[in-house]
């Protein structure tokens, strides 16, 4: 994939992540300190995760501030523009999350296989990206982390993966790749939020 194709696509995943960090901050009545830590581990904390398995040092926000002005910027206009985030509609924090969550898992999945040449690391590494700043998120807001929860969310985020690995691997373009891949963990994230589909759950009896 172009390289500056990539970059926008990491800023905007970069916004809108952000963006889902400053709404559950603002649900919780996080103060404006609270509301920018939410933003930016939500922003850049799987993707941080990432670049240190990878051995992608320095991280890649250290290098580029660009990230951290996104955030920043991201942050002030939402709270702007968003007086009382509370009465917002229930459906705009998942769906901006699932925005997020499908071009952090393309961001993850490309840079992975720039790297290395493990289509299952990369599928991997996608997750990690797509997940890892929600997971630190939701633990940071003391909530369980939707990952871990019924909910179709890390599927999501694998079968998207799967699916921009297997276009590469089949001879498509890495652009078209990345583009199947997004649009594939989007849809079926957003089908689960939609029609409240979920896993079974694991219980032991007795």
């Amino acid at each position: 994939m172009d390289i500056s194709l990539l970059y926008f696509f990491d800023l905007f995943g970069t916004a809108i992540f952000a963006i889902s960090g400053v709404l559950l901050a603002g649900r919780l009545k996080m103060d404006p300190f609270g509301v920018i830590v939410l933003a930016s581990v939500t922003a850049i904390g799987g993707g941080s995760i990432r670049d240190m398995m990878l051995g992608s040092t320095p991280i890649f926000w250290i290098i580029d501030n660009n990230y951290l002005w996104v955030i920043l910027l991201t942050c002030l206009a939402t709270l702007t523009l968003i007086r009382r985030p509370t009465k917002l509609p229930w459906y705009i924090l998942p769906v901006c999350d699932a925005i997020g969550l499908a071009v952090f898992v393309g961001i993850g999945v490309e840079k992975s296989l720039r790297l290395q040449d493990s289509m299952m690391i990369a599928v991997i590494m996608g997750v990690l990206t797509g997940c890892g700043g929600g997971i630190i998120r939701d633990i940071l807001a003391r909530e369980i982390p939707m990952v871990l929860r019924s909910e179709i969310y890390a599927v999501a985020c694998i079968a998207g993966g799967i699916v921009h690995t297997s276009a590469l691997y089949f001879g498509v373009a890495s652009p078209s790749a990345f583009l199947l891949g997004i649009v594939s963990t989007l849809t079926i994230r957003l089908a689960a939020i939609r029609w409240h589909l979920s896993l079974p759950t694991f219980q032991l009896k007795g």
